[in-house]
């Protein structure tokens, strides 16, 4: 290109100069360089119209010329053909990308940044009932009518996926999950989980069935057995060691099965309607109890505590608190640490149960509020635990609004950490140190 414009440099300095000298001779210098250059304004003019007619049309060849002309509609050629070289690659790549959303069971969604549906697969179609013709550029939440999914697209955190009927079935359950990208711009996911929730509804309903019907004959062993060993005394002295393993055995079933029944009341029944909850007083009875409890290992157990009252049931925070309490006692040494904080800040208020134990290996951590899941199954085996207790404390927090938070390492102890939003607490004013 550059070649190019110093020949046409050149090309010009010369017609000015044959214009110049044909004008000397006939003496109209200023005449002869005015029409030359015309001519050369005028021919110039009729390339650029070529140019911008097969850019018009799009044809195939370039239109013939020479010098820059020539060069110019070459280069803008190669470009034409490299573009569309690329357009063809991403042509294929969208159809493919297409195709393979299309195919999938689960329902995927593409909205823009102002809640307009631009694109669905025909699963998305299945589920919510969307019509290829007439939806399109329509907002999301006018054809998702749901309040809770309304709520959930325009808060912009979509930490954890939403769960409501189908707009078009109310026995089908859907899970959403949206991903924000580009300028705003939101990729939906939509799946049916109806299936999964009746497996779990099933589950539920056997676990508490189960637990309701083994709950009668292990009342009868266990007070069959502590007749016996009321009178152990009469007995041949070699039934009392076993008559009293027996005993703590359908203790730990019992303890199982209340825990059961526990967790299956708090995931299959709604929250009630919440109250003031006075948990100082309820923490400071837990020290008590815990104290009494951790007599023989001389544990030093510490209350600090806010006077800071939260909305809720009495009973299921007693109850998870307790779960993170008594752990604290049942896994710390002897001679250990326990320090119960109750706690509020800028972000809600806030429970800390953290000792100086052995500590969990973190691995185990993300798996700790599992049901039966156990980071050293001799831990429970020695202090009769169910593997239950976190499981209650993660449905208690979620029904109060909360969140559990653990943090541990091996041969550094453990806290366990509740957290509740503002919004629980009673009197947002009241604070004493």
């Amino acid at each position: 290109m550059t070649h190019d414009w110093r020949s046409a440099i050149r090309q010009l300095i010369f017609i000015l100069g044959c214009a110049y000298l044909f004008g000397w001779l006939i003496g109209h210098t200023a005449w002869v360089i005015s029409a030359c250059l015309f001519v050369y304004l005028v021919w110039h003019l009729k390339q650029l119209h070529k140019l911008h007619l097969w850019l018009q049309d799009q044809e195939e060849e370039p239109p013939t010329s020479h010098g820059l002309w020539g060069s110019t509609f070459d280069d803008v050629y190669r470009l034409q053909r490299r573009n569309r070289k690329a357009r063809a690659r991403l042509k294929a790549v969208l159809k493919r990308v297409q195709d393979s959303t299309a195919a999938l069971k689960d329902g995927v969604l593409m909205v823009d940044s102002n809640g307009n549906l631009e694109w669905w697969n025909k699963a998305a179609s299945r589920l919510l009932g969307l019509r290829e013709g007439s939806d399109i550029n329509h907002p999301i939440t006018n054809l998702v009518r749901d309040p809770s999914f309304k709520s959930y697209f325009d808060r912009i955190e979509y930490d954890t996926p939403l769960e409501i009927n189908s707009p078009i079935n109310h026995d089908v359950r859907l899970e959403f999950h949206i991903t924000l990208f580009g300028r705003q711009d939101r990729l939906i996911l939509c799946r049916d989980v109806t299936q999964l929730r009746h497996l779990e509804a099933m589950r539920e309903d056997f676990v508490a069935n189960a637990s309701h019907e083994l709950r009668t004959p292990l009342t009868v062993i266990s007070g069959y057995l502590e007749t016996f060993l009321d009178y152990q005394d009469t007995l041949p002295s070699r039934w009392g060691r076993a008559i009293k393993q027996m005993h703590e055995q359908s203790q730990r079933m019992q303890n199982l099965i209340n825990d059961l029944l526990l967790l299956s009341r708090l995931e299959t029944t709604h929250s009630p309607d919440h109250s003031p909850v006075a948990v100082v007083s309820m923490l400071k009875r837990l020290q008590g109890d815990a104290i009494t409890i951790s007599q023989n290992k001389k544990h030093s157990i510490e209350l600090e505590a806010e006077d800071v009252d939260i909305l809720g049931m009495d009973t299921e925070l007693s109850s998870a608190f307790g779960n993170l309490v008594f752990n604290a006692v049942k896994y710390t040494p002897e001679n250990g640490k326990i320090k119960i904080h109750w706690y509020r800040d800028e972000q809600g208020v806030h429970l800390s149960v953290k000792d100086n134990g052995l500590g969990i290996d973190e691995r185990h951590i993300p798996r700790l509020t599992e049901r039966f899941y156990r980071a050293d199954a001799s831990r429970h085996s020695n202090t009769g635990g169910t593997g239950l207790g976190l499981a209650i404390v993660k449905h208690v927090l979620l029904r109060h609004g909360g969140r559990l938070e653990i943090k541990s390492k091996l041969g550094a102890g453990s806290e366990f950490l509740c957290h509740f939003p503002s919004s629980r607490i009673v009197n947002n004013l009241k604070r004493t140190g």
